[in-house]
């Protein structure tokens, strides 16, 4: 129902700040009609009030109303528009993609990342930690410059296999000057759904949640084989 009579009412959904400032300018459009009809009532009938100020700003009421009207409208193309790219990222599930990022997930005992390792590394390690920041896993990285693949096997730092989840793979390393090198990651997960955080559309690699901006890459997820196999090595190869 529209605050003055005449006008559209605003579609605002509740919980948008269409909606706040609605609920913010019925508040204060009825603190000023208790108000007027007080000086109306206590008026000096041979002075009476001009008309032409209270008539201005209700005006400037029903101009604060169309604009939070159109306001609720944006958010409402803003909205669908959102839900169409998560409608699109559907498509995606079961799908591997490489997002930017540090945390990732073990999925069937076996997981991979890259590392790219900038020119004069003198010493680098790759630490792998839980969700509880337990160190599980650790060995040297490759010093040579330019990207590098891990793969991990799910195997901790006493052979023993982890519980699928999601880690945290941190790559640092010290140039000759001692001084701590920035080293660019990227992970790779199968997506297992698709949602929304703060109105932008997300995707998820199991427990993960991953914004689509951060998505690199997307491919065909390997098939898993059917038959049981001895566990692959962990190993690291370098990315000519």
């Amino acid at each position: 129902m529209s605050i003055i009579s005449g006008l559209s009412s605003s579609n605002a959904a509740a919980g948008t700040k269409s909606a706040d400032a609605e609920a913010k300018l019925e508040e204060d459009l009825n603190r000023f009609l208790n108000l007027l009809v007080t000086q109306l009532k206590n008026q000096d009938p041979l002075d009476p009030m001009d008309s032409n100020e209270f008539t201005s700003q209700l005006v400037q009421f029903a101009s604060v109303e169309q604009q939070i009207f159109a306001n609720a409208n944006l958010e409402e193309l803003v909205s669908l528009q959102q839900m169409g790219q998560i409608s699109s990222l559907v498509d995606f599930i079961d799908r591997t993609v490489e997002v930017v990022g540090t945390k990732f997930p073990l999925e069937n005992g076996k997981a991979k990342f890259t590392y790219t390792m900038p020119e004069g590394a003198k010493s680098a390690s790759i630490i792998i930690r839980d969700q509880a920041g337990i160190t599980v896993y650790e060995q040297d990285a490759n010093l040579e410059q330019g990207q590098h693949t891990f793969e991990w096997d799910g195997t901790d730092k006493n052979g023993k296999l982890v519980d699928d989840g999601t880690y945290t793979a941190v790559v640092t390393g010290l140039n000759y000057d001692s001084e701590i090198l920035e080293v660019g990651q990227t992970v790779f997960g199968r997506i297992t759904g698709v949602g929304s955080e703060n109105g932008s559309p997300t995707i998820f690699l199991g427990d993960l949640e991953v914004p689509q901006g951060y998505i690199i890459s997307v491919m065909e997820t390997p098939e898993v084989p059917e038959t049981s196999e001895e566990p692959e090595t962990t190993t690291d190869t370098g990315t000519e």
